[in-house]
């Protein structure tokens, strides 16, 4: 039957080995294989409440029970159970089923009445991957602060309820010692009795206190200094013990104190701006009592051909004058192309196109002379010139147009 299973379930290929002895837990058991024996047990236990209504499905449930037992104890039901136990995509759920396939056909068929608890039985009981809450480790040893309470209830047990983790409690805030029994840096016990600790905060800079109060005070956070009963802050650039670049200034800040950039005209500075300089950098003079750009525009400093001085703030740059252009280092006049005529852009086939309607328009003339004047050669010469002029403006001369209306 478990081999027929295992093939059943999506293993093909895969020989099944007979556990005879259930696996024992070894020292470097992670703590993930209990979360995956839970997880494989709680499915399990929604695979029977979604099967608790079904039958065998042959059509004669009553003789199919009389002669192949009760669906809900079957092996069929089983089977379906475990059909859907574990998700196409999850190795260690299926890697774990393998393995256990046997004990929880042992359970199904010979243990559930002297161990219903499925999860105790096979996660803890016989693969040895879980431990009872409040436990941690191999040999399932209390937690700090007891299994009943562990970590006094202020904090989380490491590898609690698995064969793994080192028991070391993870306190919450304003809650410490080995099982979270104590208040943490910065608060103070508000409340205490046999089983109850609430701890509350300090005022701000006070490391230990007897209160909530400033003046309650016992010992202060870093950058902050005690004086009687309260914590004053600490000026660190007046104390010299900030430590900032030759070129920052130090800004004192509650408890502690910040870098800043001097003022690009400055070499070393005491403060911000160019009024703080201890000396100017290159490019800049002291004027008054401030570090100002020079202006070295005002002195002839290009004397390259067509250049043009341009300054810039602490120095300046050489540029071309108006109406020429940097090539290969020089400045060159740029050269302003000529424009073009109004025929220059116009296609053979355009320049034919206006040919026939010139000669078109003069025909047209000679025969309304001809006519003398009469109405239907004027019409017919007007109406040749609509046409021609139409043609014009078609998609083919929209480009001649364009320059025409730019002066080309």
């Amino acid at each position: 039957m478990l081999c027929g299973l295992s093939l059943f379930l999506g293993f093909p290929g895969l020989v099944w080995v007979q556990i005879s002895v259930p696996p024992q837990s070894s020292p470097h058991t992670e703590p993930h294989q209990c979360h995956t024996c839970r997880g494989l047990v709680d499915s399990f236990n929604k695979g029977l409440e979604r099967t608790i209504r079904d039958n065998f499905g042959g059509g004669n449930t009553a003789w199919e029970e009389e002669k192949l037992s009760k669906y809900k104890d079957s092996e069929t039901r089983l089977v379906e159970v475990l059909e859907g136990v574990c998700s196409k995509s999850d190795f260690e759920c299926h890697r774990l089923l393998e393995l256990s396939e046997e004990l929880v056909e042992s359970w199904w068929f010979h243990k559930q009445q002297e161990a219903p608890d499925l999860f105790q039985w096979l996660c803890s009981d016989s693969l040895k991957l879980c431990c009872p809450s409040g436990t941690f480790g191999p040999s399932c040893l209390p937690c700090p602060g007891g299994a009943e309470r562990p970590c006094g209830g202020y904090g989380h047990c490491e590898g609690e309820g698995t064969r793994g983790g080192s028991g070391h409690c993870d306190c919450q805030a304003g809650y410490g010692g080995e099982a979270c029994g104590q208040c943490g840096l910065g608060y103070f016990e508000a409340e205490r009795n046999a089983s109850h600790l609430v701890c509350s905060a300090c005022f701000g800079p006070c490391a230990r206190c007897s209160g909530p109060e400033e003046s309650h005070c016992l010992q202060c956070k870093k950058g902050w200094a005690l004086h009687h009963l309260k914590c004053v802050d600490i000026d660190e650039c007046g104390t010299e013990r900030a430590s900032c670049g030759a070129d920052q200034f130090c800004v004192n800040t509650e408890g502690s104190y910040e870098c800043r950039d001097c003022a690009k005209a400055c070499l070393g500075c005491m403060g911000a701006g160019p009024g703080r300089c201890k000396k100017c950098s290159p490019g800049y003079q002291q004027v008054g009592s401030k570090c100002l750009d020079v202006d070295e525009c005002e002195t002839a400093v290009c004397q390259g051909e067509n250049q043009q001085c341009e300054n810039t703030e602490g120095s300046y740059r050489c540029i071309c004058a108006d109406g020429y252009k940097q090539m290969e280092g020089i400045c060159v006049k740029e050269q302003i192309p000529e424009s073009a005529g109004f025929f220059s852009e116009m296609t053979e086939d355009e320049l034919v196109v206006l040919q026939q309607m010139f000669f078109g328009v003069i025909i047209c003339a000679l025969a309304t002379l001809a006519a003398k004047g009469d109405l239907v050669f004027t019409a017919i010469f007007i109406g040749a010139v609509a046409a021609m002029t139409g043609y014009w403006l078609s998609e083919r001369s929209d480009r001649v147009l364009e320059g025409f209306i730019k002066g080309r």
